[in-house]
């Protein structure tokens, strides 16, 4: 027998970025997946269907589009931005068809009350279906912003009737 004793294992998996038996899961549901994404400045939200030759992203957002199209006036890695960006990109996922899905946080933990869950509760509310735990999301307050200022209140809600209304 010749050759090393080890084998090296794939690029994503060492670097920490892929978790191969949850994707393999998540791609054995054949359902549409939303990977949702943070930074310390923005949210990310896409909807992407498996093909063999590449995934294909039906629908995304960003929570950049709450300022360019909708004048949100603060911080975009925020929990209300959270929200607001999975409402935005629940809305766009409706308009494409999408009825269901299934979600996709990658190698992010799965903290309770946190902006990922907060993205979820956004996509719900549109009236897409995704299995999620009612105990991880967080809080009503805390979505509307109360624990940060009471001007965000205000702008949630108004953005968010924007967003639902099509304006």
């Amino acid at each position: 027998m010749h050759g090393p004793r080890y084998s090296v294992k794939p690029r994503r998996r060492r670097e920490g970025k892929t978790d191969y038996r949850q994707r393999l899961k998540l791609l054995r549901s054949r359902k549409v997946r939303i990977v949702v994404r943070k930074s310390l400045q923005n949210i990310q939200i896409q909807f992407v269907e498996y093909k063999e030759g590449g995934d294909n992203i039906l629908a995304h957002a960003n929570s950049k589009e709450l300022i360019n199209k909708y004048n949100w006036k603060f911080s975009t890695s925020t929990t209300p931005a959270a929200y607001l960006t999975g409402v935005l990109a629940g809305k766009k996922a409706k308009g494409k068809g999408i009825d269901e899905c299934v979600l996709d946080i990658g190698r992010h933990s799965p903290s309770t009350g946190s902006k990922i869950f907060a993205s979820v509760k956004g996509i719900v509310d549109v009236g897409i279906e995704c299995p999620h735990s009612e105990k991880k999301i967080p809080s009503e307050d805390r979505i509307m912003g109360k624990h940060l200022n009471k001007e965000i209140t205000i702008a949630v809600n108004d953005i968010k009737s924007k967003i639902i209304g099509g304006k």
